[in-house]
């Protein structure tokens, strides 16, 4: 409740996004496998990019 209007930082936004990108990649993987391919590439770039926020 205390949360209600905590803005998310660009850490928590970034998880959003990866997990979703890594839920499209495992879905896409039985069917479009280049699809598949291309969603796990964002998800990459998004992981580093979240690992550059940990370190600073």
């Amino acid at each position: 409740m205390f949360g209600l209007f905590k803005k998310k930082s660009e850490l928590d936004k970034l998880q959003v996004e990866y997990q979703k990108l890594m839920g499209d990649f495992h879905k896409l993987s039985k069917t479009d496998r280049s699809a598949a391919d291309a969603a796990y590439a964002k998800a990459e770039e998004i992981g580093k990019k979240m690992d550059d926020l940990k370190k600073s």
